[in-house]
């Protein structure tokens, strides 16, 4: 079960649970491929409310890797989720608010580019 206080949430990506978390590690990898040098950077990034799928791909990589699991991006981007786009952009909207807060949602699905 995911503490919410620790910044964890569950999502169910090929039809199983997970615990997905931005550790330090996880952000700092995150700071890395997205070119920023501080957390507060990554934050504004993020709240710029466009994401590409590549973004949405490493959200929810480092996330579950946060989470203690082992996987690369390579395998996430082949993971599928039951509602399509939306859920995607629900798991990295749910992380990053479980992160940073409110203030670092990305957008409504439909308006995430690719």
């Amino acid at each position: 079960m995911a503490n919410h206080k620790r910044g964890e949430i569950e999502a169910t990506l090929d039809g199983e649970r997970y615990r997905l978390c931005l550790t330090l590690g996880a952000l700092a990898e995150l700071e890395s491929a997205h070119g920023v040098g501080d957390l507060v950077a990554l934050a504004e990034r993020f709240e710029g409310r466009r994401l590409s799928a590549r973004d949405l791909i490493r959200i929810i990589g480092c996330g579950l890797r946060g989470g203690g699991n082992e996987m690369c991006d390579e395998e996430v981007a082949r993971m599928t989720v039951a509602g399509g786009l939306g859920d995607y952009v629900r798991i990295a909207a749910d992380l990053l608010s479980a992160t940073f807060g409110e203030s670092a949602n990305p957008p409504a699905p439909g308006s995430a580019s690719g």
